[in-house]
């Protein structure tokens, strides 16, 4: 007995065949790498200017960079951002779609089966044939199994599955921006926070101090020994020290509201720590990735970069839509009088066919389809430049910055410091009665502005440092690698 093949074999093996065949447009290569060897111009130093911080430059960021500040309450708080963001949740949600439309572009590669069953009850009137034939009544059933493929001759289909493959790791490398942003949103916020109740530490000091020299310049002019204006500018003086409270309240308590955003929470669930610099430490040792690793390291030149892959595919599928389209179908059923003998011999019957069918003139419409698919490539390409420049800036900011920092800092302690010495020195030319307590609290203000500026500087290179990670990549790429963050954590 011969074998008969199976409808659904043949399109099957034309798609075996075709899928090894080369596709239109443009095969998507990534663009090379930067060829330059530093971040900036002139050659960054190994350690920052007060010795504070050393730069490993080719060495890992751990995922859990966060973790190098030594808090805590931080570490409890970005998790806690990072598992219920609402911003994350989207760019997740946003991955799924793009993995979904993925997965259903993909079954175009294999054929299409639709079945179908119908039943029905007719009467055939005798007078359709003059009367030569009584009235009848007759039952009719069918079931029929179809097969279709649209043969993939230029490669359309891959290249939309190309397409929507990019699509969906550039939703996968947002998905890493966005945790990237957040992590070291919350990291940057935290330390404000401390930076901010440093400084209301520092002015509500300072307004005390000026509070008690007005009361001693009040006593002295009644007795006559300083004059109105003495007063008067002391009044101007302690309204001064008043007026600079009420913003930096406020912009603590924006922070704290900004923190709860943060982490999925009204602004009346404020984060139940909080922060302090005392309780962080500064990273001490920060790794430092070559500049050829960064195009593979930062998330949103990773996406830029899968856009383009995207833009590539799409100028395929645009040349795909101007050439013949060819398709396979086949269909096998049976009929019968009687549902009893639907699937009994001689009712049966088949179908095989194809068609192809190509747009003869469409004004230009196709044509223009693919342009715009070229300029979206290069538009594409444009804004990977773009971004791969924006990182490189952002990095050599960042050491810049590194290296800015621990200058003014160094200023800025030794400020504090001579202040301090002052404030100690007058209160013992106070013990000796060799100054008066209106001098000592002046002393008292000089250095309480001090430390808000120290607070200040150290706050603003806590941020850097965590800026410098974050243009770096922030390490995801060694997310479930643990060695990587003991080797590191084991450095600090």
């Amino acid at each position: 007995m011969r074998r008969v093949s199976s409808p659904v074999f043949l399109p099957s093996c034309a798609a075996a065949l075709l899928l090894g065949a080369c596709a239109v447009g443009p095969d998507f290569l990534p663009p090379r790498a930067p060829s330059v060897l530093s971040y900036d111009s002139t050659p960054m130093p190994d350690t920052t200017a007060d010795g504070a911080q050393k730069i490993l430059s080719g060495e890992d960021i751990p995922a859990e960079w966060w973790a190098l500040f030594r808090s805590e309450s931080l570490n409890r708080l970005v998790t806690q951002a990072i598992k219920d963001n609402p911003d994350l949740a989207s760019a997740e949600a946003a991955l799924r779609v793009a993995e979904d439309n993925l997965s259903a572009e993909s079954a175009a590669f294999f054929p299409t089966a639709s079945g179908s069953f119908s039943s029905s009850r007719q009467r055939i009137s005798g007078a359709s044939d003059a009367g030569m034939v009584p009235s009848y009544d007759y039952s009719l059933h069918a079931a029929s199994v179809g097969v279709s493929y649209n043969l993939d001759v230029w490669g359309g289909t891959r290249r939309a599955v190309e397409e929507l493959q990019a699509e969906a790791d550039a939703a996968r490398f947002q998905k890493e921006a966005a945790t990237l942003a957040l992590t070291s949103n919350v990291v940057t916020l935290a330390v404000t926070e401390a930076s901010l109740r440093e400084q209301i530490k520092a002015a509500r000091e300072i307004i005390a101090a000026q509070e008690k020299v007005l009361d001693i310049y009040n006593v002295r002019f009644a007795s006559g020994a300083v004059s109105k204006s003495a007063v008067v500018a002391q009044q101007a003086a302690l309204a001064s020290a008043r007026a600079g409270l009420p913003p930096l309240q406020h912009q603590l308590v924006v922070t704290r509201h900004a923190l709860s955003a943060l982490v999925g929470q009204m602004p009346s669930s404020a984060p139940e720590a909080e922060f302090k610099l005392a309780d962080m430490s500064l990273p001490q040792q920060i790794p430092l990735s070559l500049p050829s690793k960064l195009v593979e390291q930062r998330p949103d030149i990773r996406m830029a970069e899968e856009n383009l892959h995207a833009a590539s595919a799409a100028i395929g599928v645009a040349e795909a839509a101007r050439l013949p389209d060819i398709s396979l179908s086949a269909d096998i059923g049976s009929m019968a009088n009687a549902f009893s003998k639907l699937f009994a011999p001689g009712g049966g019957f088949w179908a095989l066919g194809g068609s192809a069918s190509e747009t003869l003139f469409d004004a230009g419409a196709l044509a223009e389809k693919e342009q715009s698919a070229r300029d979206a490539f290069d538009a594409a390409a444009a804004q990977y430049r773009e971004t791969v420049l924006t990182a490189f800036q952002n990095v050599a900011d960042a050491l810049h910055a590194l290296q800015s920092d621990a200058e003014s800092l160094n200023a800025k302690r030794d400020a504090e410091k001579a202040a301090s010495d002052a404030l100690a020195l007058t209160q013992t030319q106070l013990d000796a009665g060799a100054v008066g307590i209106a001098e000592l609290l002046v002393a008292k203000q000089s250095a309480e502005q001090a430390k808000a500026a120290l607070a200040q500087a150290q706050a603003l290179r806590y941020a850097d440092t965590a800026a410098l990670f974050a243009a770096l990549g922030g390490g995801w790429w060694n997310r479930g690698v643990p060695h990587v963050d003991s080797i590191i954590k084991s450095q600090y």
